[in-house]
């Protein structure tokens, strides 16, 4: 299998990750320029020129340049966790240089670092926000060091001093981690009830629809197959209209399961509508799309309903399109299943037919 196709549910979480990311980014950007305004503020309010005021408007270029780099040459095809890392790693580096040439720990820019936590904290995680603590832990003992010529573990003293120093920087950061993760939690469970059907748990249309077009992209560009079927119960309404609508609830989670039984990890199910279930099988062409449309369509044939005590057998129909042979484009291939579904259940039920072979 085309290794660009493995794992698609997880290339799709990624990619929706990625446009989570591109959000952020815009924001780390505008923290990144709002750090070069509060550095040049403080430069100019302060009024002196001298040779560390030289050596701060050299690192404000060199930063400068940085932010550049990463954000407008358009040398990055995406956002990426790395990249953003790579980036407060250079905000911390900036913040360190221009302390050490306006006053160290005793400058007023000190809490300039607590903008490179919020950032890692919001973006990047636990671990990589520990880290980038400890970073800064490193960059307080070398500004104390710079400062004093004496290690903070000289004197109890110093050691009281440098903790209640870093002490402010931990709090902040196991506070917005936690918030961070909160809100991630909350938006994941959001999008989890946005996108799934609520009775069967598999994916809904508006789900679908974003695989599919993915999937539908990757086949035009690697050039593979792709195959929509569409299967549609049989005994929904004879299910509902003599045991009530609940033992029909447990007809569409009995077809959901046995579809699942056939299906690959990097093919799509879901709900289409009331009775009806829509499957993408990427890099299936026609002979695989019917077989796995026929073992399908087999496996719910022989897998009796459990209705109010009486075992009762159940079976659907199904129709098969496939890119490209019966179509260009999603809408197409969809439209084709959908009319082979038709042929199926027009044919008299509990049969699969191909798009354009009404026979088969």
């Amino acid at each position: 299998m085309n290794e660009n196709f493995v794992g698609g549910g997880r290339a799709i979480a990624d990619g929706r990750g990625g446009e989570e990311l591109k959000g952020f980014s815009r924001t780390v950007a505008e923290i990144e320029w709002l750090l070069v305004i509060l550095v040049l503020l403080y430069q100019i309010v302060q009024g002196r020129e001298d040779e560390s005021t030289a050596a701060v408007y050299l690192g404000l270029t060199a930063y400068c340049v940085c932010v550049v780099v990463f954000r407008y040459l358009g040398l990055f095809r995406s956002e990426s966790r790395w990249k953003l890392a790579v980036e407060t790693w250079v905000m911390i580096v900036f913040i360190t240089w221009v302390l050490y040439h306006s006053g160290g720990l005793e400058s007023p820019l000190l809490n300039l670092y607590l903008l490179t936590i919020i950032i890692s904290a919001l973006t990047l995680g636990t671990l990589s926000t520990l880290l980038e603590v400890a970073l800064i832990a490193a960059c307080y003992l070398f500004l104390w060091y710079a400062s004093s010529m004496e290690s903070p573990v000289a004197s109890n003293g110093n050691v009281a001093g440098f903790v209640t120093r870093l002490a402010p920087m931990l709090l902040v950061a196991y506070i917005t981690t936690m918030l961070a993760a909160d809100m991630r939690s909350a938006m994941t469970r959001i999008k989890e009830v946005s996108e799934t059907d609520e009775l069967t748990g598999i994916h809904n249309v508006r789900a679908f629809t974003a695989l599919a077009n993915h999937y539908h992209k990757q086949s035009v560009r690697y050039r593979q197959p792709y195959s929509i079927v569409m299967v549609d119960s049989d005994s929904l309404k004879g299910i509902n209209d003599n045991f009530g609508h609940e033992t029909g609830n447990q007809l569409l989670k009995l077809t959901v399961t046995c579809i699942q039984q056939g299906l690959r990890e990097t093919d799509v199910l879901a709900r289409y509508g009331g009775d009806e279930f829509v499957l993408m099988l990427p890099q299936t062409g026609t002979d695989g799309a019917f077989e796995v449309a026929e073992r399908i369509r087999k496996t719910i044939a022989s897998t009796p309903l459990n209705a109010q005590g009486s075992k009762m057998s159940t079976t659907v129909s199904a129709g098969v399109a496939t890119f490209p042979d019966h179509g260009r484009d999603l809408a197409t291939i969809m439209n084709c299943a959908d009319q082979a579904l038709y042929v199926s259940k027009k044919g008299g039920r509990n049969r699969t037919s191909m798009s354009g072979d009404p026979q088969k």
